[in-house]
């Protein structure tokens, strides 16, 4: 126990502290804005965040990644609580945390192993894109001060770290925050401020039912959102679990974390909050300001509890181009820019899928459609290119033995066919089977085809050299000995 707690919690103390606070910072000003997205008050998305942190802290799998209420997340309540109001968001929450605990116990998460390289990327970049341009409706028309403010809260983040010993020491994004917020307030600058995006909750959240109806009418208005919002968090934390696996070059149980994000779900709607999920943008504010363990994730929601209860009045005076500035550097730093000078040396078909990945995610704004598309385009172009070797050899000496090389399943099972001379036919035929490899009925109905117009043609067949699982394939499936079903099938070649 001593041993857990040391590594997982303690390794790394002051660092984490510090990333805590930076991140808690970070999510004051999105969980305002995700709440006013969703259509409720500006507490119910503070309160998520609050409960998403600490509870992910340590019931979660990936160590220094925040979940929070997330704009994906809200896009999808907009019309439940348009419609049925608070008290159904709460259900809906309670259940989505049930449906994603249940994926947990199914082991949904393996399902990452089918997520290619150029789907990641392709998520990576599109979510860089979408976190900048989160931040240029505070840009827009904007006075002078802000843009001053913006670019001086940039040369902060990128300067400070330079700075022998204390650079170090010390987040640069918190430096960033506090001097822009302590420089607006002497000069008096007319600026946009965390006070102006919405009322700070001034009580401590409180455990409560949601106020529904137990029947089934309730189930079928909550069970269709739950479902929406469970495999959008899912994947969002999945994919965010992978990229911060692969900046901090450690892994992560998936299927845990789907039980992680069940069980945060679960609080966080019976304390009056919206279902939220990883956030890849405060998540990287963390890695990047230094933290990585379970503590600093812990420590974000508690000093953004205590912030929003006992700090509001100074908060509200933190100017969003300071946080706009933090935003811009997350996202510079989050967007693959290798994936940019390498999109000529890698193969087409990652290209397109890294590209198409991206393009889907910035046009709708759903993460999930994007990563779909993109492991929809990975599998097609895999199964295109282990359709294309698929080799057949003839030999004749005195039998005709064809040697067959390759995966044979839906894909290939038409090259197959066409790899046979059916014209001149020998009187014995063997086809050796042993580097072939039988996936599916398409593959099988293939072979029988085969071996039927060879013998309407008066040849011996003889099947050699099958692996185990492809020969109960044959055995299983195959209708080249039943002489009733096999005209059928010669009849529709």
């Amino acid at each position: 126990m001593l041993n857990y707690i040391k590594n997982n919690w303690l390794y790394n103390i002051k660092k984490d502290l510090l990333a805590g606070i930076v991140v808690a910072l970070a999510l004051i000003p999105e969980a305002i804005a995700f709440s006013i997205i969703a259509g409720v008050d500006p507490k119910v998305g503070l309160y998520a965040s609050f409960s998403m942190t600490v509870i992910i802290a340590i019931v979660g799998a990936r160590s220094g990644m925040v979940s929070a209420a997330t704009g994906a997340m809200a896009l999808l309540m907009v019309t439940l609580v348009k419609e049925h109001g608070l008290q159904y968001l709460m259900a809906v929450t309670i259940l989505t945390g049930v449906i994603q605990i249940i994926a947990g116990y199914l082991k949904l998460g393996n399902l990452m192993r089918f997520v290619s390289k150029p789907v990641i990327t392709g998520f990576v970049n599109a979510l860089a894109i979408l976190i900048f341009m989160a931040q240029l409706p505070e840009l827009t028309d904007a006075t002078w001060s802000v843009y001053l403010l913006t670019a001086s809260g940039l040369a902060i983040v990128y300067l400070f770290p330079l700075i022998p010993i204390i650079g170090k020491l010390i987040p640069s994004p918190l430096v960033c925050i506090i001097s822009l917020t302590i420089v607006a307030a002497l000069l008096g600058l007319d600026v946009r401020t965390v006070g102006d995006m919405g009322q700070l909750p001034d009580t401590l959240p409180i455990f409560l039912l949601p106020n529904v109806p137990l029947t089934f009418q309730t189930l079928q208005i909550i069970l269709p959102y739950s479902l929406a919002l469970a495999a959008v968090g899912l994947l969002e934390s999945m994919m965010t679990a992978t990229i911060i696996d692969d900046l901090t070059s450690t892994t992560s149980n998936k299927n845990q974390e789907c039980k992680g994000q069940g069980i945060a779900n679960i609080g966080t709607g019976l304390l009056g909050g919206m279902a939220g999920c990883a956030m890849i943008g405060q998540s990287m504010i963390n890695i990047k300001s230094g933290g990585r363990s379970r503590l600093s994730t812990l420590f974000s929601g508690i000093a953004l509890l205590i912030m929003i209860l006992f700090l509001s009045d100074i908060l509200k005076l933190i100017p969003m181009a300071a946080l706009v500035a933090v935003m811009i550097m997350v996202s510079i730093s989050t967007f693959s820019w290798d994936s940019i000078k390498n999109i000529k040396h890698h193969p087409l078909s990652s290209n397109i899928v890294m590209l198409a990945t991206v393009a889907v995610v910035v046009i709708t704004h759903n993460l999930a459609l994007g990563v779909f598309i993109g492991v929809l385009l990975s599998a097609l172009f895999f199964a295109h290119q282990v359709s294309q070797c698929v080799v057949v050899k003839s030999t004749l000496v005195n039998e005709q033995i064809y040697t067959v090389r390759g995966q044979l399943f839906f894909a290939s099972a038409d090259q197959f066919s066409s790899l046979f001379d059916l014209n001149n036919v020998a009187e014995c035929v063997k086809i050796d089977l042993t580097l072939a490899h039988f996936w599916d009925l398409t593959a099988i109905t293939a072979l029988d085809k085969v071996i039927i117009k060879l013998r309407s043609q008066g040849a011996t067949t003889e099947l050699i050299g099958m692996n185990e699982a492809t020969a109960n394939m044959i055995n299983k499936f195959a209708v080249h000995d039943d002489p009733n079903l096999n005209q059928k099938l010669l009849a529709s070649h």
